[in-house]
């Protein structure tokens, strides 16, 4: 590919959004050429029409559908997608390969690994960190029961998703709402929902729920 690589950043949080941006900008001049950015799935697919980009940074979890939403809608035939979500969840990772995207990553990733893995996908590569890439295998071998997953999970929001992987995994109430930008009260709310709608009725039991659906 000649020329710096055209990225459109998909993220409903403004505020992460803006930090990713600000870290590719630093992966050297003409290498990284940021044209756009959107917050929900209407937006990322304006902009994909607009500015044709050979990469999508997109977050799993947005407003309006979600990143794969953004995929079905989307008609620019030489563009590519890599997932940047905070999920690394057995059912997200690979429904958004099946999607369509070339690549998941987490948010933990580095601004030049970011970078890496933004060159790779334009030249048509595929992206995952090594635990990642072991849900894809498994799923395809089908080890992984994906529809069941998603059967139990579709009694949930998308936030409360968020919510309850965070929260399994150990997290503080205080901790997950610095992680989602959202108030503790806000985490209190969705975690009461959590556990009615999947009939727990503790943070320990929401864990041992999460583990055996290899969610964490």
């Amino acid at each position: 590919m000649t020329g710096p690589i055209r990225v459109v950043v998909v993220d409903d949080h403004a505020m992460f959004r803006r930090g990713v941006i600000a870290e590719l900008a630093t992966g050297g001049p003409g290498v990284v050429d940021v044209v756009g950015e959107a917050a929900d799935v209407d937006e990322a697919v304006k902009a994909v029409a607009e500015h044709q980009p050979d990469v999508v940074l997109l977050d799993v979890h947005l407003p309006g559908g979600g990143g794969v939403e953004v995929m079905r809608r989307s008609t620019a035939a030489d563009t590519r997608y890599l997932a940047l979500s905070v999920s690394d969840a057995a059912e997200d990772v690979i429904g958004t390969i099946r999607g369509g995207a070339r690549g998941y990553v987490t948010k933990t990733i580095t601004g030049p690994e970011l970078v890496d893995a933004i060159k790779r996908v334009a030249e048509d590569d595929a992206v995952f960190s090594p635990r990642l890439a072991g849900f894809v295998l498994d799923a395809f071998a089908g080890s992984i029961e994906v529809a069941t997953v998603d059967e139990d999970l579709d009694r949930l929001t998308e936030r409360e998703r968020e919510v309850m992987r965070l929260i399994a995994r150990g997290y503080s109430y205080k901790e997950v709402a610095k992680e989602l930008f959202i108030s503790i009260k806000t985490v209190e709310t969705h975690m009461s929902a959590v556990l009615r709608k999947l009939q727990l009725s503790s943070r320990h039991e929401l864990t041992r729920w999460a583990s055996d659906r290899r969610l964490l």
